[in-house]
């Protein structure tokens, strides 16, 4: 290990440890501004960095919060994940950092629970677990790094095909467990100059996003809305259940995020998706759609907190106050989307958080309040789609049970008044 890239390490720990932007912009500008860095030392500093914001509860215990300075944090990561001994950081720390190093070897954690879990303790008491080893096995599941999850875009490829192509180009992979249309990678090989996602025959999209797409059950000619759209990840596959055929809306309060959906777009070879820029969920744009549409999928903002394998920061950079807020404009949103759709259509409620504020008690609040719609048990959803998957009225998805991110959904039906 040398001086050059342990500093690196503490520069980036502590860039991302200040909590004012994502972690992965965060990385992502500091190897824009260190162009000279290798390909070696980039992984390692991005494992590096990340695995410890995935444990940063426990390794600030460990240390003392008061002393846990970005340079104590980047050591300890390298002993604790990289498993570098002491003697191996010998040319990048002085003797004192040694000695203490030495300290903290063999000390154990306390007996929390928010450090054994590595949750905060306001999103421990807000999970519908309630039991220390259910929260604990959830907190373990949400420390692992995620899989690598590919959707194959059938208008061009056949998933056995996709497989069959990966694996001759030395890409290990396998069949999802429960989407029909996705593959999980081992590794996480570099694709943005690989032939089969240059051509749009594949995208990379977690399993549990895959689920949320495919239980909208698009079909052929209808008239479907992504609502709350972002890069278009739901969208590709949307259309591609709709077989590019009907009208595809993609609605997004972001220019930019809708600008990113155009490269993917163009790869994807579909010519049904009409992406909208709304400046809010109350658009004329949206009354314009009012009592149409066959499907609307809503992917609501939300805390992200079911994303922690990928992005462990925001259990830093949210609170109980962002999602109450986050609570308003969810229920806000919910409600204008469903004015859009037709008796007999289809509403599907759907985040990325664990948290029973932003999901249950949203939809109930919503059946509550509009006795024209009623709930569909996911179990009669997934079955539709042949995704072998028995899990009751709502999907949740968690990483220590599915392999997956922390995704939530609820299919909501639109009866004749």
């Amino acid at each position: 290990m040398s001086h050059s890239q342990l500093k690196h390490i503490e520069t980036v720990i502590s860039q991302m440890t200040r909590f004012d932007r994502p972690a992965d912009a965060v990385l992502s500008a500091y190897f824009r501004e260190n162009v000279k860095l290798g390909s070696n030392d980039r992984h390692l500093i991005a494992e590096t960095a990340f695995g410890c914001l995935r444990r940063l509860i426990q390794f600030r215990a460990l240390i003392a919060p008061e002393k846990a300075t970005p340079r104590r944090l980047a050591m300890v990561a390298l002993m604790r994940l990289q498993k570098l001994n002491i003697k191996e950081m010998a040319d990048c720390t002085s003797a004192g950092e040694r000695e203490w190093l030495g300290g903290i070897k063999g000390k154990t954690l306390e007996d929390s629970l928010s450090v054994a879990a590595e949750l905060p303790e306001w999103v421990i008491e807000r999970l519908a677990e309630k039991d220390p080893k259910d929260v604990l096995a959830l907190g373990l599941g949400l420390m692992e790094a995620a899989p690598l999850d590919l959707r194959v875009n059938t208008m061009k490829m056949k998933r056995d095909e996709a497989i069959d192509r990966l694996r001759a180009d030395g890409m290990p992979c396998e069949p999802t467990p429960y989407s029909p249309i996705g593959i999980r990678l081992q590794g996480k090989p570099a694709l943005a100059k690989y032939e089969l996602f240059k051509s749009g025959a594949i995208e990379v999209q977690d399993e549990g996003s895959q689920l949320l797409g495919l239980i909208t059950g698009a079909r052929r000619g209808e008239m479907v809305v992504d609502f709350c759209a972002g890069a278009g990840g739901k969208t590709l596959l949307l259309g591609a259940q709709m077989a590019s055929s009907g009208r595809l809306y993609a609605f997004d309060v972001s220019e930019k995020r809708l600008a990113n959906l155009k490269p993917r777009l163009a790869r994807s070879g579909l010519s049904n998706v009409h992406p909208q820029l709304l400046a809010h969920e109350n658009d004329s744009k949206v009354k314009r759609l009012a009592g149409k549409a066959d499907r609307v999928l809503v992917d609501a903002p939300c805390s992200g907190l079911g994303t922690l394998r990928r992005n462990p920061d925001l259990k830093f950079r949210q609170s109980p106050e962002s999602v109450a807020e986050l609570n308003v404009k969810q229920t806000a949103i919910l409600a204008s989307a469903a004015r859009l759709v037709k008796v007999g259509g289809r509403l599907v409620y759907a985040t990325c958080s664990l948290l029973p504020q932003e999901n249950r008690d949203i939809v109930e609040a919503f059946l509550a309040a509009h006795p024209d719609f009623s709930l569909l048990p996911m179990d009669e959803a997934l079955a539709e789609q042949k995704i072998p998957l028995e899990i009751g009225d709502y999907l949740q998805l968690k990483p220590h049970l599915h392999n997956s991110d922390g995704f939530f959904a609820a299919v909501l039906v639109r009866k004749a008044h």
